[in-house]
C-alpha cells in the first residue's frame, strides 16, 4: 500500500500558496449535488471499463476490492470557491483498474459515468500516473453516501466536480466528449490555478 501527498502541520503562509485564486478555505466538507442522492448498496455496485462502446471489463464490489489499494492526501477546490486542505482518501488508482484489465493507454480522453446519470470528461493524463483514483474510504472510513459512497472518482488536481460521485464506470474516448456540466457552460477542462471555471475562462 502506497501513500502519497501532503503530511505535518502546515503554517499560515503555505496554506495560502496551497489556495488557489477566487477559493476561500473551510474546515467542513459541504455537500453539492446535481440531483438528488442515489442509494446504491456495495451488493449492488459495479464497475465497468469501456474503450468507446465496447465493454473491457466490469468488477463486482468484492471483485473491485482485492486491487491494490492505494493511500493519498490532497487539497481539493470547489468550482463554487471553496477549498479544502489535506483531505484523506483510500482507493485503487486509475492505472491499477487499467493494469486490471490488460490495458495500458487506450485513448486519450475519457468519461467517467455515474448510478446518477451524471458524467464528466477527464483527459487520460489526468488521471494515469497515480493523479487520480476510484476512492472507496475518506479518512479511514467508508465513504459517506452523501459523498458519492460507496465510491467515487477522485481527480483533486481539477475542480471537484471533475471527481464525480456514484462512480460506475469509465469510457475511453477518442475525442473530450463534454460531460453533464461542460454541456451546461462549465470548462471542458476545470484547472482551479487557472480558474478554469466557465466555458471561456
Amino acid at each position: 500500500m502506497a501513500t502519497r501527498g501532503f503530511t505535518g502541520r502546515q503554517s499560515g503562509s503555505e496554506q495560502s500558496d496551497r489556495i488557489p485564486p477566487g477559493q476561500h478555505l473551510v474546515d467542513s466538507f459541504p455537500v453539492l449535488t446535481a440531483g438528488p442522492t442515489p442509494r446504491i448498496e456495495p451488493a449492488d455496485w459495479t464497475f465497468t471499463l469501456k474503450v468507446g462502446p465496447r465493454p473491457v471489463k466490469t468488477w463486482s464490489w468484492s471483485e473491485f476490492n482485492t486491487l491494490p489499494r492505494t493511500r493519498m492526501t490532497r487539497d481539493i477546490h470547489c468550482v463554487t470557491s471553496w477549498s479544502k486542505l489535506n483531505t484523506a482518501w483510500e482507493g485503487v488508482v486509475i492505472d491499477d483498474i487499467l493494469a486490471d484489465a490488460g490495458l495500458s493507454a487506450p485513448t486519450p480522453f475519457a468519461l467517467a459515468h455515474c448510478y446518477d446519470g451524471y458524467s464528466t470528461n477527464v483527459p487520460l493524463a489526468d488521471l494515469a500516473t497515480g493523479k487520480a483514483m476510484v476512492a472507496l474510504n475518506y479518512k479511514g472510513q467508508p465513504l459517506p453516501r452523501d459523498h458519492g459512497g460507496p465510491a467515487r472518482l477522485l481527480v483533486p488536481h481539477l475542480y471537484f466536480w471533475k471527481s464525480a460521485k456514484w462512480v460506475n464506470g469509465l469510457e475511453f474516448t477518442e475525442r473530450d466528449e463534454p460531460g453533464f456540466w461542460e454541456l451546461r457552460g462549465y470548462h471542458v477542462y476545470g484547472d482551479p490555478w487557472l480558474e478554469q471555471r466557465y466555458t471561456n475562462d
